[in-house]
């Protein structure tokens, strides 16, 4: 089986991974809530952006749960970083799939998350 290109990977530094960090933006970050999703957010302490995901099973199957967290992700590494990344900024975004987000398409989970980004530069402070 053939690697795939990098550039449809999300790199192991862009990602939360660890049980702390992830339990830290939890109590910690901002958190914000959409129709499927509950995102928490909050400056990095690496030098870039990074994103995590939890997805709790809600009594559905394996299967269900895979497709959710792949939406997610593909979501976050196609949408979100870039954007954090052109805006210059270093942000840990932790994403918390709801029961709601097994019934969502990609578009949806991705238009919210797209959303969600434009709510949180509009509440920025601006710099002028």
């Amino acid at each position: 089986m053939a690697v795939p290109p990098d550039r449809y990977r999300l790199p192991r530094s862009r990602r939360i991974t660890r049980g702390g960090e992830i339990r830290a933006l939890f109590r910690g970050g901002k958190k914000s809530r959409t129709a499927h999703l509950d995102v928490f957010a909050s400056a990095s302490p690496a030098p870039r952006s990074r994103v995590g995901l939890v997805v709790p099973r809600h009594r559905h199957s394996i299967v269900e749960r895979n497709l959710v967290k792949r939406r997610i992700r593909e979501a976050l590494r196609l949408e979100v970083l870039p954007r954090l990344n052109a805006a210059g900024l270093a942000q840990d975004v932790l994403v918390r799939a709801r029961r709601e987000a097994y019934d969502a398409s990609f578009e949806a989970l991705r238009e919210e998350l797209i959303g969600w980004l434009e709510e949180q530069w509009s509440h920025a402070p601006s710099s002028s």
